[in-house]
């Protein structure tokens, strides 16, 4: 089963009620709106002057750009990062996915922009030993599309399986939206169909491939004697 390379940056818990709560969203919705007018993340220190609250108090909330980013993200997806489907059909459950999610790029453009813009500024700060904060790790799409493609996973061998979530990790983010914004100056709508035209594109490759005689025979395990063992693929 693929999973992403690091531990997935999780959002801090906010408080439930009362001073905290109100303090915690006072700075939430604060970082939210200099993000929309400003275009990055900007610091927690900044974020607390903004606020009128003290330093010490908003990095017990948000102790790094990359806790305050996570929580930028998780209130800009809202119900996508919880997406549930009943749909007995993968390829319907993931167009689901993704006519849930791209209205929420549009609306929350600018917020998701940053949260990639600070992956790639830490990115390099990282190899070049100069970063100081913990860093933001993507991959919240991987839990969100194995959900998508459940159904899918009884037609489709292992190796064909993980290659698909991979691939419509590709398609699925921010990424390929900015791509067709900035690069191709699509409208809204056409980025809808472009995307999900790409979906249903790997998902038929994906079960073509999984019809294919020698995928299948790699797929099925090797009997010898009566007895069934491991099939052997070489990579």
């Amino acid at each position: 089963m693929a999973r992403p390379k690091h531990r997935v940056t999780e959002s801090p818990k906010p408080p439930a009620r009362g001073v905290k709560a109100a303090t915690y969203n006072l700075l939430l919705d604060t970082a939210m709106q200099l993000i929309q007018q400003d275009g990055h993340i900007p610091p927690v220190a900044e974020v607390a002057a903004r606020s009128k609250v003290s330093r010490a108090t908003a990095y017990r909330y948000f102790p790094s750009r990359s806790a305050l980013v996570t929580a930028v993200v998780d209130t800009s997806l809202g119900p996508v990062r919880s997406f549930a489907s009943d749909h007995a059909d993968g390829r319907e459950r993931v167009r689901e996915l993704f006519m849930k999610t791209l209205p929420r790029f549009k609306e929350f453009e600018p917020q998701l922009r940053a949260a990639a813009q600070l992956a790639l500024e830490q990115w390099a700060l990282e190899r070049a030993g100069l970063l100081e904060e913990e860093p933001y790790r993507r991959g919240h799409r991987v839990r969100i599309l194995e959900h998508a493609i459940a159904p899918l996973a009884p037609q489709l061998p292992a190796k064909v399986h993980d290659r698909l979530h991979r691939s419509l990790s590709v398609v699925y983010g921010i990424e390929a939206y900015i791509i067709l914004k900035d690069i191709w100056g699509v409208p809204d709508r056409e980025v809808e169909r472009t995307a999900l035209w790409m979906a249903d594109a790997l998902i038929d490759a994906a079960l073509r491939e999984a019809q294919r005689p020698s995928t299948r025979r790699a797929s099925e395990p090797a009997i010898s004697n009566g007895r069934v063992r491991p099939s052997r693929t070489r990579s």
